[in-house]
């Protein structure tokens, strides 16, 4: 439930974008960032296969880390 899948996209070592599992879509943080959140949030297939990375790398790899931990 409080596994979250982040991916942030950076230009000139700031946070231009990013997606956010928790949120569902991307948002932009600078004037082109905020063109290209619009953009790929309009491409449903992206949106989807981003909401799927949460499953297939975090909910896959956290059981894992979890024991090696412990």
């Amino acid at each position: 439930k409080d596994i979250e899948y982040i991916r942030s996209y950076y230009y000139n070592k700031k946070e231009d974008t990013r997606f956010s599992s928790s949120v569902g879509k991307f948002v932009g943080f600078t004037e082109q960032g905020v063109k290209y959140a619009a953009a790929w949030n309009k491409d449903a297939s992206l949106l989807s296969a981003m909401k799927a990375r949460k499953e297939v790398y975090c909910l896959h790899n956290i059981q894992i880390k979890y024991d090696n931990a412990l």
